[in-house]
């Protein structure tokens, strides 16, 4: 998988609301059937928190820090939106070129 690919499905997830990395890969696999391998995930995870998409969710404590509650930020919640909504367009197009969708 695509880091980028990876980081799109955690903002998806993250969209409903905090999670910590398990449930973010228990939900990224209710949507797409498969789960994030640790590295796909942590490393995701990282990049978006450099990139300020996302945040931590409240002051980690020592016990937390293994399980840390992150959350989207309004800027991820932008990069998101625009990211589904190209994926949305070149859907549309290739389903028109393959006959399967109207215009």
């Amino acid at each position: 998988m695509h880091s980028k690919d990876a980081q799109m499905l955690v903002l998806t997830a993250l969209a409903g609301g905090p999670l910590h990395g398990y449930a973010i890969n228990t939900a990224i696999e209710a949507l797409t059937g498969t789960r994030l391998g640790p590295g796909s995930l942590y490393g995701a995870l990282a990049r978006l928190e450099a990139r300020q998409l996302i945040e931590p969710a409240g002051e980690p404590s020592a016990a937390q820090e293994r399980h840390r509650t992150v959350r989207i930020t309004p800027a991820g919640r932008e990069a998101l939106r625009a990211e589904l909504e190209q994926m949305s367009r070149v859907a549309k197009a290739g389903l028109r070129a393959l006959g399967g969708a109207p215009a």
